[in-house]
């Protein structure tokens, strides 16, 4: 072997060994990092793209809830592309089209062109949500999964602060107020995420084995049959609903429930920038700990701490309101990671199975993640505030606390299908 031969081998040994899982953990990140980016893009941005392609609030409205509605279509099939390609091709795959969503947007001349463009973001985006645990779930084992999956749940969450930061901050000034030239930016930093994910998983060698997929691959809806007979399975599939009810609904609603506390637009923006804070300490610290035997205890606080961040939001005094933003940070930061963690190591999914799930997962929670804006924006504009909404968000969350403990009895050993007849 050649002296180059040997230096090459010896960098992808080095890069394979122990630490080379983290390597490719850094590429998770990196690739749900550009995925929270393009995501939340649009929203900085709401009036120079309207007066640029001449179109109203009702339709910008259309635009940001339709990459959701494709999401839910898309979710099952991008999961069973995973289990067919495994998770380095079918990542690759994923950030590739939210590339071109991102690029799509740049490029757009008028409403429809920019709808497609966001509708694309549908397909790309559940590959990257479902091939992230799947990936996790093949690398990482006990505590280190639980903390695997923390870390890359902070990629978005970072993305989204970046875009919310510093697109007026600095990047308009820089570009001229060009938001075109932004999308552009976004764009390219998807596609260095794409090539360093590349990077990392051909210098490790990482491979998830897509001939053992395909052994579940010969009848797919077979396959989701025998998981949705598991009763254990069926109540993840409802909690996820709920969880990205609460979640999504308070993300997209919090600025305007906080200009209701009395806040200006400014204050409310720094206020509602709490929960991401907090949350992203929670996604480090709170998922490590989510081991089997505390799982369900943990899983039902997190849902607890949903509730009381309900009810304290819709109270007024600083106290009450920044111990309720503190607590909904806690929340949907790791409530949806330890659920998607309980649901690839239920009995009779784990790795082989985990892009299916997950696909199923995800097409689930985005049901929740359509009605929960949809629901508190509706409720304000029955009854001229958030009251109602916040309290149909408890109710939510008490059942959810109910459904955690139900799901702690079904997933110990040999419960978790339904009983023969």
């Amino acid at each position: 072997m050649s002296a180059a031969g040997q230096l090459a081998s010896s960098s992808t040994a080095s890069l394979a060994s122990a630490s080379g899982k983290w390597w490719i953990l850094s590429g998770l990140w990196f690739l749900y990092a550009s995925f929270g980016l393009v995501v939340t893009s649009i929203a900085p941005l709401v009036i120079p793209i309207e007066t640029s392609l001449n179109f109203s609030h009702a339709a910008m409205g259309s635009i940001m809830g339709a990459w959701q509605l494709v999401y839910i279509g898309a979710a099952i099939p991008c999961g069973v592309l995973l289990d067919r390609l495994g998770g380095r091709w079918a990542l690759l795959i994923g950030v590739g089209v939210i590339t071109l969503s991102a690029l799509g947007r740049a490029y757009a001349v008028d409403y429809w062109t920019f709808l497609l463009a966001v509708m694309l973001f549908g397909v790309g985006g559940p590959i990257i949500s479902s091939g992230a645990p799947k990936v996790v779930a093949s690398l990482f084992e006990g505590k280190q999964r639980g903390l695997a999956m923390g870390i890359y749940m902070t990629g978005p969450a970072i993305g989204g602060v970046c875009t919310l930061t510093l697109t007026h901050a600095w990047l308009m000034p820089v570009f001229d107020n060009n938001w075109t030239q932004v999308m552009l930016l976004w764009t390219a930093v998807c596609v260095l995420a794409g090539v360093y994910w590349f990077a990392v998983t051909w210098l490790t060698g990482f491979s998830d084995r897509p001939d053992s997929a395909q052994k579940v691959g010969m009848s797919q809806t077979a396959v989701m049959r025998e998981l949705l007979m598991q009763r254990a399975v069926r109540v993840v599939l409802v909690m996820s609903v709920g969880v990205f009810l609460f979640n999504h609904g308070l993300n997209n609603w919090l600025p305007e429930l906080l200009k209701g506390h009395g806040m200006t637009a400014i204050e409310a923006g720094y206020w509602a920038a709490l929960p991401t804070v907090v949350g992203v300490i929670g996604s480090l610290l709170i998922p490590r700990l989510a081991t089997p035997e505390r799982r369900f205890a943990i899983l039902a606080a997190l849902c607890g701490a949903a509730l009381v961040a309900s009810l304290l939001l819709q109270a007024h005094g600083e106290f009450s309101l920044t111990t309720g933003l503190i607590l909904q940070g806690i929340a949907r930061s790791s409530m949806m990671t330890v659920l998607i963690l309980t649901l690839v190591e239920l009995p009779g999914i784990g790795e082989q199975r985990a892009g299916v799930a997950s696909g199923m997962f995800f097409s689930a929670a985005e049901i929740g993640g359509v009605l929960g804006p949809l629901g508190l924006g509706v409720a304000y504009e029955l009854s001229g505030g958030f009251s109602s909404g916040l309290l149909a968000l408890s109710v939510v969350a008490g059942g959810l606390v109910l459904a955690s403990v139900y799901l702690g009895r079904l997933a110990r050993p040999g419960r978790t299908s339904e009983p023969q007849k």
